[in-house]
């Protein structure tokens, strides 16, 4: 975490394009969307563009939501195994495809 990544922020204003770092410092790629159930205002997690393409990370796996940069719990060698999010027809309960 980087005191330059400005203060936490709610998921609610998390922008489109704010950069996503592993948890050892690794810059994974931008937000896309983010993603929550709007009925039960629960955050299910965030679609990142990345250089091997668009990843679901789901909301235990983000520690910290600032004004420039998203945190992850989880480290570069774990942020290469993300999947590809499903598609809203083939989404669960939550919905799996953003707002933003």
């Amino acid at each position: 975490m980087s005191d330059d990544d400005g203060h936490a922020i709610s998921y609610k204003v998390l922008r489109r394009g704010t950069v996503v770092r592993t948890a050892d410092g690794v810059e994974l790629g931008t937000v896309r969307s983010v993603l929550d159930n709007a009925r039960e205002h629960i955050f299910d997690g965030i679609v990142i563009d990345t250089p091997s393409g668009q990843r679901f990370v789901d909301a235990p796996e983000v520690s910290r939501i600032a004004e420039r940069a998203v945190t992850l719990t989880i480290d570069a060698a774990e942020a290469a195994q993300l999947p590809e999010p499903q598609s809203p027809r083939r989404a669960g309960r939550f919905g799996r495809w953003g707002r933003r």
